[in-house]
C-alpha cells in the first residue's frame, strides 16, 4: 500500500520562491495526499504566486491565510492539525526538491521503523556543488550546527545516521509526530522560529527516535539570513535564537547531563555571554519572555520526562 504524504509550507513574504518550490514540489515521483500552504500575513504577492499554480494540484492544495504572522513553529503546527498523513515533509518556499525526494525517505523510513525523521542532501542553490545541511548535528556545548555546511558535496556521498535534520527540508513519520508530542505540539510553539528543528530532534532522541541522512535525495535551498552578518539581523531575531537554545536546554537537558559536560559548556556560556554584554546588550531582553513562558515549559518538561520513563520502561519490559 503506498503511504500517504502531505508536504506542509509556511510563507512569509515568499513571492520569488514559491512558484519555483510548488513546480518541484508538482513533480514527485511519490503521490502527494495534501499540499498545506500556511501564509503568516505575507504584505507581497505571495498569494497570487500560489493561485497561479494552484491548478498543478487541483483539490490537494490547502491554503490558509493567517491574519497576523503567528511564526514558522505555530504555523507548521498549524498544518500538521490539518491531516493525518503517514508522512509529512516539512517544506521551505526557498527550497526546491528533484523529484525522487520524497519517495526515497519514505521508502527509508519504511524499511527501518525506528527512522522518525530523515533529509536528503540540500545544497546551495548558489552554488549546487556546496553543502548546505546533511542533517543537524549539536555538540557538547548544547551548540547546533548544519552538518557540512560550506564544504564540497562529494565529501558527503554516504548515507547514514544523524542527530536530527533540517527544518528545510524535513521529513517526518506521523508515528513520531504523535509520540513526541508535548501539549498537543509538535514543534514548540512558544519558539517562533528558529532551533525549532533542533528542539524536535532532541526530544525525538531522548524518546528513542532514529534521524536520517540520504545522500541520494537532493534538495536545493536559497538559504536566507544566515548568509548576512548578525548585527545586521532584526533585534527579534537575534534574541530567538538567543532564548530558544536556554528553552531547549531546560526542557531537553537534564542536570546530571550538564555538570558531565561542564569543561565545554562553562567557557561557551561565559564567552557568549560576555560578548553579548559587550556588542549586544539588548539581546538579553529575550529572558523577559523566557519567565514569562517558565510555567508553560515547566509543563512540557515535566511531560517529556514522563515519557521517558515510560519509554524506558517499556523497553525494559521487552527486554
Amino acid at each position: 500500500m503506498t503511504k500517504s504524504v502531505s508536504v506542509h509550507i509556511v510563507t512569509y513574504n515568499s513571492e520569488k520562491d514559491i512558484k519555483e518550490c510548488l513546480k518541484a514540489v508538482s513533480k514527485q515521483s511519490h503521490p502527494l495526499q495534501a499540499l498545506v500552504i500556511i501564509d503568516n500575513q505575507s504584505k507581497d504577492q505571495t498569494g497570487e504566486q500560489v493561485k497561479e499554480i494552484a491548478h498543478l494540484f487541483g483539490s490537494k492544495l490547502k491554503f490558509i491565510s493567517n491574519v497576523q504572522n503567528v511564526g514558522f513553529a505555530p504555523g507548521h503546527n498549524q498544518a500538521i492539525a490539518l491531516n493525518d498523513t503517514d508522512y509529512v515533509l516539512v517544506l521551505n518556499p526557498d527550497v526546491t526538491i528533484e523529484p525522487d525526494y520524497i519517495e526515497r525517505l519514505v521508502a527509508v523510513m519504511e524499511h527501518n521503523q525506528h527512522i522518525g525523521s530523515a533529509t536528503g542532501q540540500l545544497l546551495r542553490k548558489a552554488n549546487r556543488e556546496m553543502i548546505d545541511s546533511t542533517g543537524i548535528v549539536m555538540n557538547s556545548a548544547r551548540r547546533a550546527f548544519d552538518r557540512g555546511t560550506g564544504e564540497s558535496s562529494v565529501q558527503w556521498s554516504e548515507s547514514g545516521k544523524v542527530f536530527g535534520v533540517s527544518g528545510a527540508a524535513a521529513m517526518y513519520s506521523r508515528r513520531m509526530i504523535n509520540d513526541i508530542g508535548l501539549n498537543g505540539e509538535f514543534y514548540d510553539g512558544s519558539f517562533f522560529a528558529y532551533k525549532e528543528d533542533v528542539d524536535v530532534a532532541w526530544r525525538a532522541a531522548l524518546l528513542g527516535w532514529e534521524a536520517y541522512y540520504d545522500a541520494g535525495a537532493i534538495a536545493y535551498h536559497e538559504r536566507g539570513w544566515k548568509e548576512t552578518s548578525r548585527i545586521s539581523q532584526p533585534l527579534f531575531v537575534r534574541r530567538l535564537s538567543y532564548i530558544n537554545r536556554y528553552k531547549m536546554m531546560y526542557k531537553n537537558d537534564t542536570l546530571s547531563e550538564w555538570m558531565k559536560n561542564i569543561i565545554s559548556l562553562l567557557p561557551y556560556e561565559i564567552a557568549s555571554n560576555l560578548y553579548f554584554l559587550l556588542r549586544e546588550p539588548k539581546v538579553f531582553g529575550a529572558w523577559k519572555a523566557f519567565f514569562k513562558e517558565l510555567p508553560e515549559l515547566r509543563e512540557k518538561r515535566r511531560q517529556l520526562r514522563k515519557k521517558i520513563a515510560l519509554r524506558h520502561h517499556q523497553n525494559k519490559s521487552k527486554a
